[in-house]
Formats: C-alpha cells, sequence, structure tokens
C-alpha cells in the first residue's frame, strides 16, 4: 500500500487509454493543492500531539461526487490515494485518471453484482463485512497478478445505520478472509461515532485498534499483515489519529463541501 500523500511509491499507472477531462479552473485546482498541503500539515500536527512518528498516517482522498477533473488536480498536487463510495463514479473516473500513479479504494458497500466492475479499477475493498462477500472477491480476485488488498469494516458505533460487523466478531472474520486465496487483509475500516462528544468518538476508534491489536496478538501468519486501521474524516482525524489511526479519509477538507 502506498505512503503518505506526495509518497512516490504507489502502483503503476495502468495501461489503457486515457480519457482526460476537461482540464480545470487554475484557481479552483490551485485551492485544492492548496488544501491538500493543508491537511496534510494538519495530520502531522495531530501525529506530533500523539507523539506518533512523521508518515505514521496516509491520507485518503474521499472523492465521492467529485469529478475527474477535481481529483485530477489533488492528485497532481501530490495526493497517491483515492477512497470511491460507489463502483460507478469508480468505473466512470478510472479512465480519466489512468495516467496518473494512484491507487484507489472502495470505501463504500460493494454489491456482488458489481464486483467484477469493482475490481477492474480498485486495488483495495476497505468495506469487507462478511464472509459471502469475501469468497466472491476471492473468486474474482484468482487470476490477478498479485492479491487483492481488502479490509474488514467493522461497526465499532453501534449505530444501526452504519455497516459493518460487530467488534466480537470481526477476529474471526478477518481469520477466515485472510485464509482466502487471491486476497491479503491489509488491516481494518470504521466509521466513527457521529456525536459531539469527543470522549465517545475516541472510544469508537479505539474499539477498531483494539480489534486490530488482538487478531495481531493471535499469532496467525495468514493475519500478521493486517495492521492498517482506516478511520477518521474531515471533521474527527484528529481524534482518529490519537486512537491510532494509520489511513484517514478526507474529503470535504480537500474539496470543500459536496453540492
Amino acid at each position: 500500500m502506498a505512503g503518505t500523500a506526495g509518497a512516490a511509491v504507489v502502483r503503476h499507472t495502468r495501461r489503457v487509454p486515457p480519457s482526460l477531462p476537461q482540464p480545470l479552473d487554475p484557481i479552483r485546482a490551485g485551492a485544492i493543492g492548496d488544501a491538500l498541503k493543508a491537511s496534510l500539515d494538519r495530520i502531522q500536527r495531530a501525529c506530533d500531539k500523539a507523539g506518533r512518528p512523521h508518515g505514521a498516517v496516509q491520507l485518503l482522498l474521499a472523492t465521492k461526487t467529485q469529478p475527474a477533473a477535481a481529483i485530477r488536480a489533488a492528485i497532481q498536487a501530490g495526493g497517491t490515494l483515492i477512497g470511491e463510495n460507489r463502483v460507478q463514479e469508480l468505473v466512470a473516473k478510472g479512465p480519466e485518471l489512468a495516467d496518473l500513479p494512484h491507487q484507489a479504494h472502495m470505501i463504500g458497500p460493494l454489491q456482488s453484482n458489481k464486483i467484477p466492475a469493482a475490481l477492474r479499477w480498485a486495488d483495495c475493498i476497505q468495506t469487507v463485512a462478511g464472509l459471502a462477500l469475501a469468497a466472491k472477491l476471492s473468486h474474482r480476485s484468482a487470476e490477478r497478478p498479485t492479491p487483492l488488498e481488502v479490509m474488514v469494516q467493522v461497526n465499532t458505533s453501534g449505530e444501526a445505520t452504519k455497516s459493518g460487523v460487530e467488534p466480537g466478531q470481526a477476529p474471526d472474520l478477518a481469520a477466515q478472509v485472510a485464509a482466502l486465496p487471491g486476497l491479503r487483509l491489509v488491516g481494518f475500516m470504521t466509521i466513527g461515532l457521529n456525536s459531539a462528544d469527543a470522549t465517545a468518538v475516541g472510544l469508537s476508534f479505539a474499539r477498531l485498534r483494539e480489534v486490530r491489536d488482538a487478531v495481531l496478538a493471535a499469532g496467525d501468519p495468514a493475519t500478521a499483515g493486517a495492521t492498517h486501521l482506516s478511520m477518521g474524516m474531515s471533521g474527527d482525524l484528529e481524534i482518529a489519529i490519537a486512537e491510532g489511526a494509520t489511513m484517514v479519509r478526507l474529503g470535504t477538507a480537500i474539496f470543500g463541501p459536496r453540492g
């Protein structure tokens, strides 16, 4: 998996003819670049406060509803990871970004019938919340040159509106997913509690860290690489980083409010 935004180690550009989008207004492109830099600085300040080293947290660009031209500007400004919530957006924007080095993650629910389309462009599926989906991803990934990276999504807030396996069930699911051929379990993902209570939000992130730590402590070689914690967004990234996030998913902080 790539390093922080701006790092040189990313996947190779996709070998398909790019379909370049219309150029973005230079002022808008500049604003995105400035916001990316400000967000990286914000992440580093949070790492400093938490006593964590430089580069400990990756920035993933949450690109839901954003046009390919805006995403292109963010990648050209140093972004290396993008995350889409919808397969149709991932597929539509993929050709327009194919000439740029980046990794694409699915960070929204994935329906089984959309797996083939998603795997055409996705490098990582962060929203595996059941063995049935994982098995289908495994089957479809059998002919990939490298394993498909996946994360187990955990509902650490207990909110019925959020997807994910319960924390108590996550270790067993992680072991089952990691054992499937064609997949590489790289970590865990959650959406923090929707609350103004920072302590309660922090507890929802701490639960994911505890799940990850329990899985690693079990000593299963298949789950030894499951170190990532994808958690924290524009409004709560400092809380997530304090609780051990290794990847934060930022949308409005980079692109502004969605229209």
